[in-house]
């Protein structure tokens, strides 16, 4: 009789198999679209609250147990209300034909490049953001870090070019027509440019400030980006950074914080 169970506790089904590659899948693909934003910081959250109320029910606190079950029990609407912008996105990624195929060859454990690194050359974009500060051309440029962004990307037009400090001021020229909206760089490319951006709804943004400095900052908020402002009017040199704006910089300090931010030695 004991053999029988343990038989029957173990047995493992080929279906089994395909069903835990299936969700691990799922979530790889999960994981790739909320990395580097502030979802996956609420998704951690949720998570704990999780835990912590299992651990509660444990230990038979009821009055803790009861508060942090009624905040389960309306968990997933929760997460359709915080996750709607993910949820879309993963749901327009189910729907094209290419995602299995990209989605079993990025899973392969050949593909995973755990300490992957870039050596990001800040150079062509510091000297190009002093010649557009000097000339008061107005400039929008983000640098992608663990988020690539890729549905920002895809809202604008493909370049996938090495950095230049000419390809970047030629982008930005006044008669450009890609110069209005944002560049989108990752991976030490420029990947895209004329980019559409959420705009922040911060009601204390200062009201003098313009649609790229908007545009900045609200990029900054659901990414851990890093966002480069000239300003058209002033000529003035401003980057956004975790949901702040810091306005009326030089070069020397963009230098600095593109050094902190991206590793660069």
């Amino acid at each position: 009789m004991i053999p029988l169970i343990i038989n029957s506790f173990i047995s493992f089904r080929w279906l089994d198999m395909v069903d835990i590659l299936l969700v691990a899948l799922l979530l790889f693909k999960l994981y790739d679209i909320i990395k580097g934003t502030v979802a996956i910081n609420i998704f951690i959250g949720i998570i704990a609250v999780y835990f912590i109320w299992k651990l509660v029910k444990g230990f038979e606190m009821e009055l803790l147990s009861e508060i942090l079950g009624q905040f389960i029990s309306v968990g997933v609407i929760a997460l359709i209300i915080v996750f709607q912008q993910e949820i879309r996105q993963f749901l327009l990624l189910l729907g094209k034909p290419s995602f299995i195929k990209k989605g079993l060859k990025g899973f392969l454990f050949w593909n995973f490049s755990i300490n992957k690194t870039t050596i990001f050359d800040i150079e062509p974009v510091i000297n190009a953001c002093k010649r557009m500060s000097a000339s008061k051309t107005g400039a929008l440029i983000v640098i992608a870090k663990k988020n690539e962004l890729k549905q920002y990307i895809e809202s604008g037009e493909l370049i996938n070019a090495k950095i230049s400090q000419q390809l970047i001021e030629n982008v930005f020229f006044k008669n450009s027509p890609l110069h209005d909206g944002a560049m989108i760089i990752t991976d030490n490319l420029i990947r895209a440019a004329r980019c559409v951006l959420p705009v922040t709804e911060n009601l204390e943004f200062p009201v003098h400030l313009g649609l790229r400095h908007r545009a900045a900052m609200g990029i900054s908020q659901e990414s851990d980006a890093i966002t480069i402002v000239v300003s058209e009017q002033t000529g003035e040199i401003s980057y956004s950074l975790n949901g702040e704006l810091h306005t009326n910089i030089n070069a020397n300090l963009l230098k600095q914080v593109l050094m902190k931010e991206l590793n660069v030695q």
